[in-house]
């Protein structure tokens, strides 16, 4: 086998937990930057077999210039693969010397010597004296890898360090004489410092369309979230959404598309900065947080979380990586007490398939949950294959057929931010505390009155609202808007609580029974469901 076919065979092995996204923009084929070569075994139980090697592109620190990484019908060892293509993109893209990088380096710890070895040391010049970067390529899961990261950087005096298995990777910073951990978006190059990587702008060109968000939030949860002390997910919608208006205002209104949404070396400046683009969120799409609400985290915590996710653009990116990673976010416990369940994926996707909503139909799921449907449903009506197709789409589809209600406060969040994510800043999803089932629920908030301005606007009501209403009086409500003129209708309503309300009930066939079993002396009562 060549090169090419060893390490294709590698990957592909199952229950390999390493990947080499990473590297596809290395400027060439991983084939041609490595080289793995065969050698027969002679001796010992593996005679006649078999092996494959790869030529290191430094010399190991025990003097060995080349690692087994294929055996037939033996181990593989993908974790080399990872560390030679770091070791190459130290060297061309961060501009290191040879010289200036050791491989498997004995890591002392105390009085102990070389019981474990750092991957790759990077280090400040070639006397190698100072330490600058720690890499980890071993340890394919994530906590083990931070904790190991952790103590190299105690042990080693490294303030920068990173964990990689190819595909998604860590940064962690030490920023003496500071207390605490705190993450970069990028290593420093060489000749850099990380306080030069904090203090550098980035534009929208800049940041990374490929990433994996629910790894990102399972970092920041090893780190910092998970002692925080605050609403995990209430904090991480309002870095999403700071996040989402400053991308949008760099692509509509910023020369040369600077984004903001940056930590500074002081965290208290970057609590500042992160919190005012927070408030701008908040004026843009009013309705989803509380009036006057800020950043809860304290300065320390903010300033670990902003580092990950400063790097990646969300504007565009790849909607079902987004979707799962907000699933993940909102509580078991919580989905089950209210009934929400997240449709699994194969089955929204059957769902639409069979109800196979035309371009110029108007789809509405007044259940929407994390908006999986209208996900779904624009993905089939209006597949895009680029990111010029993809933009498209927003201003053509997305932002006119596509709508959504749900009334928890979490789940319009989550389903909000998705459209945001893949619209142009605006968006037909509505709530929280907007029943879909009661339109006199609409009149009470801000995002009620959005509601029924949009349908007005679109023409979706039945009956026409004249043209003098302010919509105000709430014993208009079933008059103007008890059928609504959507083409497709695609839900998983909640399974839990009844509903109670005559007069509500009234309005629905299925809720006959309900009414007839209740009489005049009983309060009536039907599921959510039905």
């Amino acid at each position: 086998m060549n090169t090419k076919e060893v390490i294709d065979r590698i990957f592909k092995e199952p229950g390999v937990p390493f990947e080499l996204t990473e590297f596809e923009n290395l400027g060439r084929p991983i084939h041609e930057i490595l080289s793995v070569y065969p050698k027969p075994a002679t001796t010992g139980k593996d005679a006649g077999k078999t092996k494959y090697y790869l030529k290191s592109l430094i010399p190991f620190s025990t003097g060995n210039d080349e690692v087994q990484v294929y055996a037939e019908g033996g181990k593989s060892a993908p974790e080399e693969i990872v560390r030679q293509l770091w070791v190459y993109k130290l060297m061309h893209q961060y501009g290191y010397r040879a010289d200036e990088i050791d491989l498997e380096k004995g890591v002392q710890f105390g009085t102990e010597v070389g019981t474990k070895a750092a991957d790759i040391i990077v280090y400040a010049d070639a006397t190698k004296l100072t330490p600058k970067i720690i890499v980890e390529c071993k340890k394919p899961k994530r906590k083990d890898g931070i904790e190991q990261l952790k103590s190299y950087m105690n042990a080693k005096g490294a303030p920068v360090a990173l964990w990689s298995n190819g595909a998604d990777s860590i940064i962690l910073y030490r920023p003496y004489p500071a207390q605490f951990d705190d993450t970069l978006f990028d290593i420093p190059k060489r000749g850099q410092a990380p306080k030069d990587v904090l203090e550098a702008s980035k534009t929208l060109l800049q940041l990374k369309k490929d990433f994996n968000f629910k790894k990102i939030i399972q970092d920041l949860e090893e780190l910092v979230l998970a002692d925080s002390g605050k609403d995990e997910f209430n904090e991480i919608f309002k870095l999403i959404f700071a996040k989402i208006w400053d991308e949008k205002e760099a692509l509509e209104h910023r020369a040369n598309k600077v984004v903001e949404f940056r930590k500074a070396i002081d965290p208290v400046i970057t609590y500042g900065r992160i919190n005012n683009l927070f408030h701008k969120a908040c004026e843009e799409w009013p309705g989803i947080f509380k009036d006057g609400e800020d950043i809860d985290l304290a300065n320390r915590h903010l300033q670990v979380c902003v580092g990950p996710i400063e790097g990646v653009r969300l504007l565009g990116s790849n909607l079902r990586i987004m979707d799962d990673a907000f699933e993940y976010l909102l509580p078991t416990e919580a989905k089950k007490k209210k009934g929400q369940f997240f449709t699994p994926r194969h089955v929204v996707e059957m769902c639409v398939r069979m109800l196979n909503p035309k371009r110029t139909e108007y789809v509405m799921d007044p259940a929407c949950g994390s908006g999986g449907f209208l996900l779904h449903a624009m993905d089939w009506c209006y597949p895009a294959r680029d990111n010029e197709q993809r933009e498209l789409r927003k201003h053509r589809y997305a932002s006119r057929y596509l709508w959504g209600i749900d009334f928890e406060q979490r789940a319009a969040k989550t389903s909000r931010a998705l459209m945001l994510i893949a619209g142009d800043g605006h968006t037909n999803i509505f709530g929280p505390d907007v029943s879909s089932l009661d339109p006199r629920t609409w009149y009470e908030n801000a995002s009620g009155q959005a509601l029924m301005q949009g349908l007005r606007q679109a023409r979706l009501t039945a009956t026409k609202i004249p043209e003098g209403e302010t919509l105000k009086d709430d014993d208009k409500a079933w008059e103007y808007f008890d059928e609504l003129t959507f083409d497709v209708i695609l839900a998983n309503p909640p399974f839990a609580g009844e509903m109670k309300d005559r007069k509500m009930l009234a309005r629905y066939e299925l809720a006959k029974p309900a009414l007839k079993r209740a009489g005049d002396d009983k309060a009536p009562k039907e599921e959510r469901d039905v």
